[in-house]
């Protein structure tokens, strides 16, 4: 019976183990070939036989089963990365083919003697916007500048503490002309006399090297007069010999020096307490964003680096702000001025406003102050290094072209001009940038857009007399015309000539849109007054300050200088700034 029994379950137990092994080899042979084979084979009656066959079969099962799919967080994750990749490529090949195209200019036209003379004085930021934007086939245009770079001026007060070097902030006018399509004269030279009557242009070379020919005269039929502004010292005695100003790459490098000279003479052998202190007070005069970028820049360098390596001076190094004004950064709202204060009091630099310079000599300046009762006094102010920042004054060329002009004899600040920047009571003479008297406050932001409005206007009028050029050889051939038939046709062309000439000459007047002011103020710092829509957008802080680099590295004007500009903050956030004196 037990024999019987055991045969019966074997029995029993067979038909599952051949269904099973029947299923594994159908199901299994197409995903496991292996498995398959491994299940064809005799197996051992019992239930030890069939428990093994099952957990082989889950076993291989497992192993077969297809992986389960990823989550989608991964996946957007792997998309994002995807994306920022391409867009990495994309801008390495953007700047790539950027600066190939800077270093591989194409062949240009020669000058055309039948075509008009158009003469550019200047290099600064109206007469680079026209150049860039001025289809130089249409004329003979002429350069003449007395520096032969462009100068990226909203970052020089970044130059004064090694922040940036004058380098990168300097962009060769030679680079700029050689990519036109029509070749462009440049002199190296200073304009010293326009005579308006003749249409010359009187031109001095003042460089060390002198040649056989230093001066001579430049013919003109078109003249475009951008030779910015002086500063102005409003006759105050002494500012002149004793101050330091921030306009030209020089005056950056002559401060850089004054201030590591102030530093080491004061930690000089046995020098007094009284004139350590001197020595180590900076003082700066105008609180537009000149003046206040500078004295937020000289605080961070003593802060983040000569206080390090000098720590000798860090109880007596001393900023002084000092402005005629009731406050400072007078174009911007009470929000930002405000805070522009409270971040000034935090850096310990210090605000004098309603304080008036009255006289300057080489160690202290007399300014008059004016008190909360309205009282006014004078006091000294003594000091190591002092930076004049405040206004402009009309160069002498400038003011010799206004006395031959009539109608400019009421004009102190500049050359007046119109709605199309024509110079006031002149023909063919334009101006721009900070020698001409608009509506508008004479800052860089202005300039260059008068330079890219000017650059359109002498386009337009280029096309403007080739169509009508056009339209006078059509008359004459509709005169000549043999039959009727060839007369309309010549008709037709005049009327599309016609229609053109009206769509070309839509040209308005020159209108100044603000985009906002910007002003860095120390402490990685920055406030901004960004018109947007119909209104205006105030904020400052850090975010804003990332904003301020951001947008001044897009204003740079070329590939060049924007590498040079963002590898100099990188150093200078590595290792610091340099102290050395020069």
């Amino acid at each position: 019976m037990v024999g019987s029994s055991m045969v019966f379950r074997s029995n029993m137990a067979s038909p599952a183990v051949m269904q099973l092994s029947s299923l594994s080899r159908r199901s299994l042979s197409t995903r496991s070939p292996a498995l398959a084979l491994r299940l064809s084979r005799p197996l051992r009656s019992g239930t030890s036989s069939q428990q093994s066959v099952q957990r082989t079969f889950r076993r291989s099962y497992a192993d077969a089963a297809p992986a389960p799919k990823p989550k989608k967080r991964f996946r957007f994750l792997r998309w994002a990365w995807r994306l920022t990749w391409l867009s990495g490529v994309g801008l390495t090949g953007a700047l790539v083919y950027s600066i190939y195209e800077q270093l591989h200019p194409l062949e240009q036209m020669e000058p055309d003697p039948t075509k008009k003379t158009l003469v550019i004085l200047g290099t600064g930021w109206g007469s680079v916007s026209l150049l860039k934007k001025l289809d130089t086939e249409n004329y003979n245009v002429v350069v003449i500048s007395p520096r032969n770079y462009f100068l990226f001026t909203p970052l020089l007060p970044s130059c004064t503490t090694g922040q940036v070097e004058h380098r990168s902030i300097m962009e060769p006018i030679r680079n700029i002309l050689r990519q036109k399509k029509a070749h462009v004269k440049f002199y190296e030279a200073e304009a010293t006399k326009i005579d308006y009557e003749k249409r010359v242009v009187y031109i001095s070379d003042d460089s060390e090297i002198k040649g056989d020919i230093s001066h001579t005269e430049v013919p003109f039929d078109m003249l475009v007069v951008g030779v910015g502004a002086e500063n102005a010292t409003f006759g105050i005695k002494g500012v002149k010999e004793h101050s330091c100003f921030l306009k030209e790459v020089g005056d950056a490098q002559k401060i850089r020096k004054r201030i590591m000279d102030c530093v080491e003479t004061a930690m000089f052998k046995d020098q007094p307490e009284e004139e350590v202190k001197r020595l180590l007070h900076m003082v700066v005069v105008g609180g537009g964003p000149t003046g206040v970028e500078f004295a937020g820049e000289l605080q961070d360098f003593f802060n983040e680096d000569l206080k390090k390596w000098i720590p000798e001076i860090k109880d007596n190094f001393h900023v002084t702000l000092v402005e005629a004004l009731p406050n400072v950064l007078p174009m911007f709202s009470k929000q930002l001025i405000d805070y522009t204060e409270s971040t000034f009091k935090e850096e310990a630099i210090t605000i004098r406003t309603k304080t008036m310079v009255k006289n300057v000599t080489d160690k202290y300046i007399e300014a008059e102050v004016t008190k909360p009762d309205g009282t006014k006094e004078l006091e000294t102010i003594p000091y190591g290094l002092l930076v004049w920042a405040t206004g402009n004054a009309v160069r002498n060329v400038v003011r010799d072209l206004m006395n031959q002009i009539p109608a400019q004899k009421n004009s102190r600040r500049g050359l007046a001009v119109n709605e199309y920047l024509v110079v006031n009571g002149a023909e063919n003479v334009w101006a721009v940038g900070d020698c001409a008297v608009t509506n508008y406050a004479p800052t860089a932001q202005v300039a260059s857009q008068e330079g890219a409005f000017l650059a359109r206007l002498f386009n337009t009028m280029a096309k403007t007399e080739a169509i009508e050029k056009e339209l006078k050889k059509l008359s004459e051939a509709q005169a000549e015309a043999k039959n009727e038939e060839e007369r309309n046709q010549i008709f037709d062309e005049i009327r599309e000539r016609q229609k053109q000439l009206r769509r070309t000459k839509q040209i308005g007047p020159f209108q100044y849109s603000h985009q906002g002011s910007l002003a860095y103020i120390g402490k990685e710092r920055a406030v901004a007054d960004i018109s947007w829509l119909s209104g205006n957008i105030a904020s400052g802080g850090t975010v804003t300050y990332l904003f301020w680099r951001s947008a001044y590295l897009s204003m740079c004007f070329s590939t060049r200088n924007r590498v040079l500009v963002a590898a100099d903050w990188l150093k200078a956030k590595i290792f610091g700034r340099d102290v050395s004196r020069e």
